[in-house]
């Protein structure tokens, strides 16, 4: 397994001894021209996660080239770029450019950010553009927001993706509750945290049934298990977000708990858990444990600084 960071969950330059301990780490979302972002307030707590608003703030490609770049070349740690766009040949464009640079390992297509208008082109044909344009290995970043996910899995497949992430934000709302207003100066955001666990074992689990590209899983990871449940899912790395706000030692414990799992089921490594949720089942259904018998539930509060609005 290779444990990332959901992109524009950490910022590396700003705590480069967490970006050392993920075996890659994952840029905010470059666009070709500077973006401001959306206005505060930009972040909100939940009771099940973090609403954000953030809507890809980023210094532009220029100088993310010339300066952000060449830095984070120099944390020891393989680098995957995430590019959005409005339209295909934005995407392509971004892509050209990436391929010169050696700092770059992987660039990672975000096809799906709720915050921002989407780009007019359907995810497949950003991918084809994108693979005419570098020959580094692209990583499709999908919704789980659309009627049938693995549908557009397989779609990228053809167009050329090397592999998939899985998945972003959701839209969600929370009110003021003095006002009963939206909190977001935007209204609706993304959530993340443990609401989105579920999800994302769905998209990884129903894209798994369909495609044999690598898939790494995020949404929701807090403790080990929650990395078990995607591994069985069927993916193959493991992204963590919001955790990161929280706790910044999070990879290297969340690793650590998985190792304990493992050991616990009696497996020898993480490789024999992959897609064990698509075999056949071994018991009686009334024999399987309920999911309020897991040992890794939903619902668990991730505490976040809501002030930190630049992230």
């Amino acid at each position: 397994m290779i444990l990332l960071n959901a992109s524009g969950c950490l910022d590396a330059l700003t705590a480069p001894d967490c970006a050392r301990s993920l075996d890659a780490f994952v840029t905010k979302t470059v666009t070709p021209e500077p973006r401001a972002g959306n206005p505060p307030v930009r972040i909100a707590e939940t009771a099940v996660g973090m609403l954000n608003s953030i809507g890809l703030q980023n210094p532009g490609l220029e100088r993310f080239l010339g300066t952000v770049l060449p830095e984070l070349g120099r944390l020891g740690v393989p680098i995957w770029v995430s590019v959005g766009g409005s339209s295909a040949g934005e995407y392509a464009g971004l892509c050209r450019r990436l391929d010169e640079r050696d700092e770059v390992a992987v660039v990672e297509l975000n096809l799906s950010c709720p915050n921002v208008e989407g780009a007019p082109e359907a995810a497949a044909a950003i991918v084809a553009a994108c693979r005419s344009a570098t020959s580094k290995p692209l990583y499709a970043k999908l919704s789980a927001a659309v009627p049938d996910i693995a549908e557009t899995a397989r779609a990228v497949e053809d167009a050329g993706a090397d592999g998939l992430s899985l998945v972003n934000t959701v839209r969600g709302l929370a009110l003021d509750s003095e006002t009963l207003r939206p909190i977001l100066d935007r209204g609706a955001g993304g959530l993340s945290g443990p609401a989105l666990k579920p999800i994302a074992l769905a998209a990884v689990w129903s894209c798994a049934r369909v495609t044999e590209l690598p898939i790494v899983g995020m949404g929701g990871v807090a403790r080990g298990c929650d990395a078990l449940d995607l591994l069985a899912a069927g993916a193959r790395g493991v992204a963590l977000g919001t955790v990161l706000f929280a706790d910044p030692d999070a990879p290297g414990r969340i690793r650590g708990e998985l190792e304990g799992e493992l050991t616990r089921r009696g497996f020898r490594s993480a490789e024999e858990v992959l897609r064990l949720a698509h075999t056949p089942r071994t018991k009686p259904r009334s024999e399987v444990k309920s999911f309020s018998q897991s040992s890794c539930t939903v619902g668990e509060k991730v505490v976040v600084d809501a002030r930190a609005q630049g992230v």
